[in-house]
C-alpha cells in the first residue's frame, strides 16, 4: 500500500528502472549517471521480482562482458568506458547473490551455465583480499595497492554474497572448500575478532550484521533493538547517519529485509508502509532521500538502485520465495 493508501503499482517501479537501462544492459543510477556493479545488480534483482526476467538477464550479461581477467570489475561505468578504476571487492561479490536470486526465480539451467563461471572468478579474487583477522579489505586501487583496512558493512555483505557463492556451488556439484574456509574466517571476523573502521555512525553499519546473517536469533534482535530509536524515524523510515535528519529508501529497505530475517514482521511492514513517502507516483521511482523535518527531497535524484530496493523488500513482504532465500528469511 501506498502512503495514501491505494495499492502500489510496483510493476510502473520495475518498468521505469528498464527505460533508463542502457541496450548494454547496465543500469545507470539514472538517466546519463554512471552505474556500478553492487547498485547495477541490486536494480536487476529488483527487474527479476517483477518478472522482467529479459531485462534482468541482460544486466547480468553486461556484467559477464565487462569482467575483468582477474574477475573484478571497476567500481564505475560511465556507459561501456571506466570511470573509476577502483576495484571494490564487495561491488564484485555481490553478482553471487544476484545471479541465485535470478536462478531461484526463473529455474533457468543455461542462465546459470553462462553466469557460474563469472561468479567463480569473481568470488575467487574477493576471497583473495581477505586480510590475516578474517576481515575483507574493502578496496585495491588501480594501481594495485590493498586499502589496508576493512569496512564492516562491506565484509557483512561479502559474508551474504559467499553463502549465495556456496549455494551455486552444490547447485553445480563444484566443491568449493576454499570458499568454506573464507566465509568461515569472515564469520569470525565479524563475530568480534576482526578490526574494522569506524563508521558506527551509519545506519548500514548497524544492521548489516543481522541482514547478511552474521548477527542471528536472540543476537541479531538485540543490536537491532538496540539502536533502533537512534536510526529510525516513526512513520519516516532509516536515517542513513546520525549528524542529520536524512531519511534513504535505500537503508529503510534494506532494514525491511533484516527485520524479516529476525521475524519482526510488524516492523518491518511499518518501515515498508513509511518509506512510501519517498515515491514518486508519476513514474514510480523514488528518491534517494529527504531531509526530515522539511521533507525535501536530497539530493534531487530519483535511482534505480532505490527503487531495486523497494522491490526486494516488497518481494519478501509477499513472499517470495527466491528474494527470501538469498536473504536468509524464514
Amino acid at each position: 500500500m501506498s502512503e495514501h493508501g491505494a495499492p502500489l503499482d510496483l510493476g510502473l517501479t520495475a518498468r521505469a528502472i528498464a527505460a533508463i537501462q542502457l541496450p548494454s544492459g547496465a543500469i545507470p543510477w539514472g538517466p546519463g549517471r554512471h552505474w556500478d556493479p553492487w547498485n547495477h545488480i541490486e536494480s536487476a534483482m529488483g527487474l527479476s521480482t517483477a518478472g522482467l526476467s529479459a531485462e534482468a538477464e541482460a544486466a547480468y550479461r553486461c556484467l559477464a562482458a565487462t569482467q575483468r581477467p582477474d574477475g573484478s570489475w571497476a567500481a564505475a561505468y560511465l556507459e561501456d568506458q571506466i570511470f573509476d578504476g577502483t576495484l571494490d571487492a564487495n561491488f564484485c561479490a555481490y553478482v553471487a547473490c544476484g545471479v541465485e536470486h535470478h536462478y531461484l526465480g526463473s529455474g533457468d539451467d543455461r542462465f546459470l551455465d553462462e553466469m557460474w563461471p563469472v561468479v567463480r572468478r569473481a568470488v575467487d579474487r574477493v576471497i583473495a583480499m581477505q586480510l590475516p583477522d578474517g576481515s575483507i579489505a574493502w578496496a585495491e586501487d588501480p594501481r594495485g595497492a590493498l586499502w589496508p583496512g576493512a569496512l564492516l558493512t562491506s565484509s557483512s555483505c561479502i559474508y551474504l554474497a559467499l553463502a549465495s557463492a556456496l549455494s551455486l556451488s552444490r547447485l553445480r556439484e563444484e566443491p568449493a572448500a576454499d570458499w568454506e574456509i573464507s566465509r568461515k574466517r569472515l564469520c569470525e571476523a565479524l563475530d568480534g575478532s576482526g578490526t574494522f573502521e569506524d563508521r558506527s555512525s551509519f545506519a548500514m553499519d548497524w544492521y548489516y550484521p543481522v541482514l547478511a546473517g552474521a548477527k542471528e536469533g536472540r543476537e541479531g534482535a538485540e543490536l537491532i533493538r538496540s539502536r533502533w530509536d537512534e536510526f529510525v524515524v516513526p512513520g519516516l523510515g532509516v536515517r542513513c547517519t546520525l549528524d542529520r535528519e536524512w531519511i534513504t529508501t535505500g537503508e529503510t529497505c534494506e532494514l525491511v529485509l533484516a527485520c524479516l530475517r529476525l521475524g519482526m514482521d510488524d516492523e518491518a511492514a511499518g518501515l515498508f508502509r513509511g518509506v512510501q513517502h519517498l515515491r514518486d507516483e508519476a513514474d514510480g521511482l523514488y528518491w534517494t532521500g529527504a531531509n526530515q523535518p522539511s521533507g525535501r527531497v536530497y539530493p534531487y535524484e530519483k535511482t534505480t538502485w532505490s527503487a531495486g530496493s523497494v522491490l526486494l523488500a516488497a518481494a519478501a513482504l509477499g513472499g517470495d520465495s527466491a528474494t527470501r532465500t538469498v536473504f536468509g528469511i524464514g
